[in-house]
């Protein structure tokens, strides 16, 4: 049996949406109460039992090898002020046997081109993609969730969630049919229109797929908006292999989004251990 031990993550976009804020900063070095989005991602896999992280980069993302490199600077200050709280904060970023690595994308041709550059990496292994922008809050972790199916089943995995169907034209929407208490998926179509979306299932940035997909990652020509997309790949993919659909159990923020990332900034706020309760009471006052 095939062992999940790799992750990607895809993070040379631009993060547009969110200029001026990314205009030197990476979109997923953006905080969610006292973490950036890159954290709360590579904490979902390292959950799961996966020890490689392999970053796909692109230009202006220096801050997220640094993040997760050591900080000799900082840590020697804190320990020399007996911030020894802070400092185990730190040195616990990344546990020390997960491996990052790191991949440049030249150019920006699509999610399907960032995973295909991924391939001299993961090889003939599974491995699972988590984009950092779709921030799932779930116990347990929406990418443990499907490594258990793809642990029985041995064949790739799909996270979605239901979308209202006038949302459709921004998803890659699935269409499945039951099989062994599990949902097989018969198509998958990059952002359709509402009228002919075949459902409102929609891939939420959580996939795990077998080494197969990287044939036809290669094969694809430019799809919607004249890049190399992930969903024409896989739909390729259904032809040869089983894959599953896995609805997530959890709270998915969209935080390539304003809204959602201010929604996400609240769920997860009025969990803080530290800051919670009274941020809790603050928006008691401000409603």
């Amino acid at each position: 049996m095939k062992k999940l031990t790799k992750a990607v993550f895809p993070v040379a976009g631009m993060g547009s949406r969110f200029l001026p804020a990314t205009k030197a900063s990476p979109k997923e070095m953006m905080p969610i109460v006292d973490k950036p989005l890159i954290q709360y991602a590579v904490e979902e896999a390292v959950a799961a039992g996966i020890t490689d992280m392999i970053f796909i980069t692109g230009r202006n993302k220096r801050a997220i090898e640094d993040h997760f490199d050591k900080a000799y600077e900082i840590e020697s200050e804190l320990e020399q002020r007996g911030k020894h709280e802070l400092l185990a904060i730190i040195r616990g970023i990344i546990p020390k046997h997960v491996n990052c690595i790191y991949i440049r994308q030249s150019e920006a041709l699509g999610l399907g081109h960032a995973i295909l550059c991924a391939q001299p990496i993961v090889r003939d292994e599974p491995f699972a993609i988590i984009l950092a922008d779709e921030l799932i809050d779930a116990k347990p972790a929406a990418i443990s969730q499907m490594a258990a199916i793809f642990e029985r089943e041995q064949c790739s995995v799909l996270g979605v969630q239901n979308v209202p169907r006038e949302q459709t034209q921004s998803y890659g929407i699935v269409k499945t049919e039951p099989e062994s208490g599990l949902e097989r998926i018969t198509a998958i179509i990059e952002k359709p229109a509402p009228a002919v979306a075949p459902s409102t299932l929609a891939a939420v940035g959580r996939y795990i797929l077998t080494p197969t997909i990287f044939k036809y990652l290669a094969s694809i020509r430019p799809g919607a908006g004249g890049e190399l997309q992930l969903t024409d790949g896989i739909a390729l993919l259904l032809e040869e292999e089983r894959v599953f659909a896995h609805q997530i159990l959890g709270t998915r923020y969209d935080c390539g989004s304003k809204l959602g990332y201010l929604k996400a900034t609240v769920g997860y706020g009025v969990k803080h251990d530290e800051a919670g309760p009274e941020f809790r009471e603050w928006l008691k006052e401000f409603q």
